[in-house]
């Protein structure tokens, strides 16, 4: 039997929200196993237990750039260590700056970006300067650049902490606009069901199988009963099948939205800030407690 440790147990509970104690039950049930764990606490709670995985982690801002006819785009995330300094002007330039050289230089990788020339010097060295300069660490995270298909059309929302890139083939401006902004409150993880994870969609069946067992179903059921709870789970993580936010009847697929007006989707990407970055949190009374026993013992 696996140990279970604090940490795995607050690790767990960061991931799901569940009660500490029921994080820790899954835990033991599960012999120290994460994923298991998670699904465990599915089961048992059902989707309360499920955080959204791009979770808001660390700090920066997500910057774009589209040319003045729509066919050249891209999109960049910068990170910093405070909000603070993400608000900052300096900071602000520098994303807005390198988003545009991604778009016309076309760099392989970050390394390439970073040797790009800027300001009669390079990326790096005005990121250097600008660390020096605001005393905090700037990195560039990622970023994603776009030849279009049709005409791309971005949306960034909450202080620049959520970035979206749609390419729009057909239909209208405001269509395009429409939809990078449903994007942005629904974070689909793909565009159709042929870009979700089957690790993703076979976790969701093993849930749907088990929460069916706990509620008594006939095994003859069962397989049926997880292949709904699949299709379901395509619909909600996929952006052709998500209800279009400003659907009036709330009823209205983007799949439907986009057949109405004679338009289709070439493809579209999603950057939420410090996305997967584990984000540093201070135990401030264990820092208090830790230096009082220090200075106990130099005594």
């Amino acid at each position: 039997m696996a140990a279970i440790t604090a940490s795995m147990v607050a690790e767990l509970r960061g991931k799901t929200d569940a009660p500490m104690m029921e994080c820790k039950k899954a835990l033991t049930e599960a012999d120290g196993d994460m994923a298991k764990a998670e699904e465990i606490l599915r089961v048992k709670l059902g989707n309360k237990a499920t955080k959204a995985a791009a979770r808001v982690t660390a700090e920066g801002i997500v910057g774009t750039y589209i040319s003045a006819d729509g066919k050249l785009a891209s999109i960049v995330e910068v990170n910093c260590e405070t909000d603070f300094v993400a608000k900052n002007d300096d900071f602000l330039a520098f994303t807005k700056s390198v988003a545009e050289l991604i778009a016309t230089q076309n760099p392989a990788d970050v390394a390439a970006v970073s040797a790009l020339a800027l300001d009669g010097s390079t990326v790096e060295a005005v990121r250097a300067a600008l660390v020096g300069k605001i005393g905090e660490n700037i990195t560039i995270r990622r970023f994603e650049r776009v030849e279009a298909k049709g005409k791309v059309a971005a949306y960034i929302h909450g202080g620049a902490k959520i970035g979206v890139l749609v390419d729009l083939v057909g239909g209208e401006e405001q269509l395009a606009k429409d939809i990078a902004m449903h994007i942005a409150a629904s974070k689909p993880k793909s565009l159709d069901s042929t870009g979700v994870d089957a690790a993703l969609i076979e976790a969701e069946r093993r849930v749907a199988i088990e929460k069916a067992k706990e509620a008594g179903k006939p095994e003859a059921m069962l397989e049926k009963i997880a292949e709904g709870s699949v299709q379901k789970f395509l619909k909600d993580v996929t952006l052709l099948g998500q209800v279009f936010v400003k659907a009036e009847d709330g009823k209205q697929t983007i799949e439907q939205l986009l057949k109405a007006k004679s338009a289709s989707i070439a493809g579209f990407t999603l950057y939420l800030v410090g996305e997967g970055i584990e984000k540093k949190v201070n135990d401030f009374a264990a820092e208090v407690a830790a230096q009082a026993a220090a200075a106990a013992a130099a005594r």
